[in-house]
């Protein structure tokens, strides 16, 4: 039954959040789920920070619901590197592409006019592309208590901090009681 939820939230799913070994918070990672495991990037210009995954042994994965955003499942995974050049790679990389969705070149890259751009060949170069597979282990299940729910997120050079609006002429709202 845990094997088909995971596989179920995974395929639905387009963020976990990563528990690393480091005891530090869980960390959100975008990813794909292709043949019974979870393929991350790390590393890299301008992709997402995910300190010591490619060190680890092994992680803890968090799979939200998607329709209110809550923990659904968490399971552990043994984390393993996919080699660039490997079939592997050429597989998991363009289905990587496919899902990101904001991959803009960087500004030492350069791109031919008329040319659709691909991050794939800097991926190669730069980044780790993380197999998560499933150890068949289920540390919490859906319904149990997860103290990572009132977690706020670490904080990320993607996020830029703004101020609230200025409303000129606008009244002040009384509160709802």
């Amino acid at each position: 039954m845990t094997e088909a939820l995971v596989d179920e939230a995974m395929k639905k799913s387009g963020l976990v959040w990563i528990a690393l070994p480091d005891g530090s918070r869980p960390r959100p990672a975008w990813h794909v789920w292709h043949g019974g495991a979870a393929y991350v990037l790390t590393g890299g210009a301008g992709e997402q920070p995910l300190p010591g995954l490619p060190e680890a042994d092994r992680v803890t994965v968090i799979v939200r619901s998607k329709d209110k955003g809550g923990r659904l499942v968490s399971w552990r995974a043994a984390v393993g590197e996919v080699a660039s050049g490997t079939e592997e790679w050429d597989e998991v990389a363009p289905l990587l592409f496919k899902e990101r969705l904001n991959a803009r070149p960087q500004p030492d890259e350069t791109v031919e006019e008329g040319v659709p751009y691909s991050p794939v060949p800097r991926w190669a170069r730069e980044a780790y592309l993380m197999r998560l597979t499933p150890t068949g282990l289920y540390p919490e299940g859906p319904g149990e208590y997860e103290p990572y729910s009132a977690v706020r997120p670490v904080p990320n050079p993607a996020v830029n901090a703004t101020r609230k609006p200025f409303m000129l002429g606008g009244k002040r709202r009384k509160a709802d009681l």
